[in-house]
């Protein structure tokens, strides 16, 4: 199977996500279409170290799902834990039960969650329950609210901002975790991937913890404690790679690129998607994973009914980017990649 290096691999994504041309596979520029502009890339230059390898698939189903699981050739196995957002009750675009079941199924696994710091929808077990039902997650797999009976701190390499990760207790319940993302924008942290698992993870506690970049763990106090961006999303980096670290090479991450609205699934309104759906990435490095999302975002070229502006803006406007160059910078993984086609 060919696989692109990055700068490949943005030439290609730039012909064919503007001409809505779904590419048979990867081939060297040798068959006569022109050599399209070099797309500019978020983060700045190309980095040098040893690609990872990011696979990609264009089938947005439940069958094409499970292929690029299977084709990342790392095996769930033992108590698997299935992390998905459950969606703020309200809000649609959030991974829907028919689309992710056959993976669930596949891995024997447990759909698991954690309580958001916000007041909302899913801020108490109650409600979040109450959530998952009305989403029909209880219809296809048994689900874990993993801070309902506590939390656990996790070490964490880089203590610049936070001393330890908070999560929820029932995280030491598994042996491996699929991080399954929704790939979008976000309010606060410009887009939210793979690297969210720091948030996605985190007890209400841990959540206030990496939003005020460690000054606090009163969830009351959440807004009126929220640190400067670079601060936070330096915090999420610092939380993600102590969530890598806990399960090691027990641990796939999984984006899925449809509804990119430019909010959140944690957004009980958010606003309708302006771009195309483009595909499932996954990966066993989250930094070249989501990489890999954001360089797809910028490779559209914007037309009538795709069109990438507000969803590079809401990136850009919270310097969204800074999250994979932090993480990349303290080792938690690489924004360098090869892509592989399924």
């Amino acid at each position: 199977m060919k696989k692109l290096n990055r700068r490949e691999w943005l030439k290609w994504a730039a012909v064919s996500l503007a001409s809505s041309v779904v590419l048979p596979t990867f081939l060297t520029a040798c068959d006569g279409r022109p050599e399209p502009t070099p797309v500019p890339e978020p983060g700045g230059d190309e980095p040098t170290s040893q690609p990872s390898l990011v696979w990609m698939i264009t089938d947005l189903s439940a069958a094409g799902l499970l292929a690029i699981y299977r084709a990342v050739s790392r095996e769930a196995t033992g108590r698997v834990a299935v992390k998905i957002s459950t969606g703020e009750p309200g809000g649609h675009h959030y991974l829907q039960p028919s689309l992710i079941a056959d993976l669930v199924h596949e891995v024997n696994g447990t759909i698991v969650e954690c309580n958001t710091a916000y007041q909302g929808g899913r801020s108490d077990s109650a409600h979040h329950w109450q959530a998952i039902r009305d989403h029909g997650f209880l219809d296809i797999a048994n689900v874990d609210l993993m801070d309902e009976d506590g939390e656990m701190q996790l070490a964490v390499q880089d203590t610049t901002h936070i001393a330890y990760n908070l999560v929820g207790s029932h995280l030491a319940n598994y042996d491996f975790l699929i991080n399954l993302a929704h790939f979008k924008g976000h309010a606060i942290a410009g887009f939210g991937g793979v690297l969210n698992q720091s948030i996605g993870i985190a007890s209400r506690r841990g959540k206030t913890n990496i939003h005020s970049a460690g000054r606090t763990q009163d969830v009351s106090r959440l807004w009126n404690t929220m640190a400067s961006q670079n601060d936070f999303t330096e915090s999420m980096a610092a939380a993600a790679q102590s969530v890598a670290d806990y399960f090691g090479d027990r641990i796939l991450y999984i984006d899925v690129m449809n509804n990119l609205s430019i909010d959140c699934d944690c957004d009980s309104s958010p606003a309708v998607p302006e771009m195309q759906d483009i595909g499932i990435l996954a990966s066993t490095d989250p930094v070249a994973l989501d990489q890999a999302c954001l360089d797809l975002v910028y490779a559209v070229t914007p037309t009538d009914g795709n069109n990438n502006s507000p969803l590079i803006e809401r990136i850009e406007s919270r310097n969204g980017a800074h999250v994979v160059e932090y993480a990349e910078r303290i080792g938690l993984g690489n924004r360098n990649y090869e892509v592989a086609r399924i």
